[in-house]
């Protein structure tokens, strides 16, 4: 039986929910259309591996510099204006394409890389945010899940369209000057209408966050005005570095936060080596035809296999997290990422090291709402968005170690093997922590319905677990 007051908390989630997937989905479009074709556009250009190896260091560069401050300035002036800062600034990264200045591209991969920093922090915080301002936090799972479900169906048509849309004619020089060697700067068509199309979801990704979300913060407790009103009083209160200060210095100081942020880095580092590493590694193991100088597989397919286990680990997250702990769910995801990349190094068979990289996919589709339900739980509303830029920060030179080191599939994976396994162990520390907090907030609920009298008749047994919970 559904009581009106669980009636009405479900009908205000699903509006909710109905409106952050309206504005994220389209972001992550933008992102899904124009990441498969970064590489093959700076090619096309004619650009030498070293230099094309330059742009994307220098994006995930970007990322690690700018993003370590720009999340505290998002909790302070606002998040939903820099969710718009965002389509404003991956919109003009995606204009930057349409030239073949290498300066020019430059500047398009420091932005994408601004952009990517907001993308992955900023959305998160406005929607942990919203549900506890609408009284749905409890639900704050489900939105996540619906989110990784979403972000997998809108991976596979971003897939589709931008294969389509790239082959629909070809890349020829449009208009304006010319460059030393004296060609066209200016480009249309051919590897750049995956960009033109992710201009316009951009577009229309600021416009509805513009009109569809109201705007929050990250309060102190006890401030919770979210009035449009007192915009101009929220950005003065602290310089510019004066954020990332405080989330450090409150990332250092709470092991749960260190922890959280440990496990995040672990496994996303491992994410985007798996990435750049699983089309050689599955080139390697795959024989060669005769009369072949390469080999040929069927990579929009794999790439869809793959999305299509996010999916289902997605799927299966909103079905155990009724039955089983988030904390505990971690742990297994860790584990079980850990020994497919264990088997992906030892296996010499094709079909055995596709099969473990479709169950890491599918661990990679339980992961993002584990991790940002754990988040919501343990990272300050005051400094969410800071805080969660300062866990790309390892994140980020993990990649850029990755890119700058000429390491095997074999080396890499090998690596993936033993930061997961790390990061297993981080979460199973966590998960102690965890469960030693719960358990005395319990144990505080059940003492203050019992009235000031009778306190508790469990207060040895409180002051123990509070002994348990801080180490010091």
């Amino acid at each position: 039986h559904v009581t009106p007051r669980k009636a009405t908390e479900k009908a205000r989630h699903a509006a909710l929910l109905r409106r952050y997937l309206a504005v994220y989905l389209l972001a992550a479009l933008s992102d899904w259309l124009q990441g498969p074709y970064v590489y093959a556009l700076y090619d096309q250009y004619g650009y030498s591996q070293h230099l094309i190896a330059v742009l994307f260091v220098a994006g995930f560069g970007s990322s690690m510099v700018f993003g370590s401050f720009i999340g505290g300035m998002a909790d302070a002036c606002g998040r939903r204006k820099f969710v718009i800062l965002f389509a404003v600034i991956y919109a003009l990264s995606c204009m930057t394409k349409h030239y073949k200045s290498f300066h020019i591209l430059m500047l398009g991969r420091l932005l994408g890389g601004i952009a990517t920093s907001l993308l992955f922090s900023v959305f998160d915080s406005w929607l942990i945010r919203a549900h506890a301002d609408a009284g749905v936090k409890s639900y704050l799972s489900k939105s996540f899940s619906a989110a990784a479900y979403g972000n997998s169906l809108v991976a596979i048509g971003a897939g589709l369209v931008a294969n389509k849309a790239a082959s629909s004619n070809d890349l020829l020089p449009f208009f304006g000057g010319k460059d030393e060697e004296g060609e066209a700067l200016f480009y249309m068509g051919g590897y750049l209408n995956p960009f033109d199309i992710a201009l316009l979801a951009l577009i229309l990704c600021g416009f509805m966050a513009a009109t569809m979300w109201e705007e929050n913060y990250g309060e102190s407790k006890g401030n919770h005005n979210n009035s449009a009103d007192d915009d101009d009083g929220h950005c003065k209160d602290q310089p510019w570095y004066g954020a990332l200060k405080t989330a450090y210095t409150t990332t250092v100081r709470s092991r749960d936060i260190f922890l959280c942020g440990a496990v995040s880095s672990f496994f996303e580092g491992s994410m985007y080596i798996f990435v750049f590493m699983w089309t050689p590694a599955l080139k390697n193991l795959t024989p060669k035809e005769e009369g072949e100088d390469s080999v040929s597989l069927p990579f929009g397919l794999i790439f869809s296999t793959f999305m299509v286990c996010c999916m289902a680990g997605s799927s299966l997250f909103s079905i155990l997290v009724e039955r089983i702990k988030v904390e505990v769910l971690g742990i297994a995801v860790m584990l079980v990422s850990s020994l497919s990349m264990m088997a992906i190094v030892f296996s010499s068979s094709d079909v055995v090291t596709f099969v473990c990289m479709n169950l890491f996919e599918m661990c990679v589709g339980m992961y993002w709402p584990i991790m940002g339900t754990q988040k919501g739980g343990i990272v300050p509303e005051d400094q969410r968005a800071a805080i969660y830029n300062l866990f790309r920060i390892p994140l980020n030179f993990i990649v850029l170690t990755s890119l700058l080191t000429d390491l095997t599939p074999k080396q890499s994976f090998s690596a993936n093997t033993i930061m997961l396994a790390v990061g297993a162990v981080c979460q199973a520390i966590l998960m102690k922590n965890r469960l030693n907090v719960n358990s005395m907030d319990e144990l505080k609920g059940k003492a203050m319905q019992e009235g000031d009298e009778k306190p508790t008749k469990n207060e040895e047994d409180m002051e123990a677990l509070e002994l348990i919970k801080s180490p010091d």
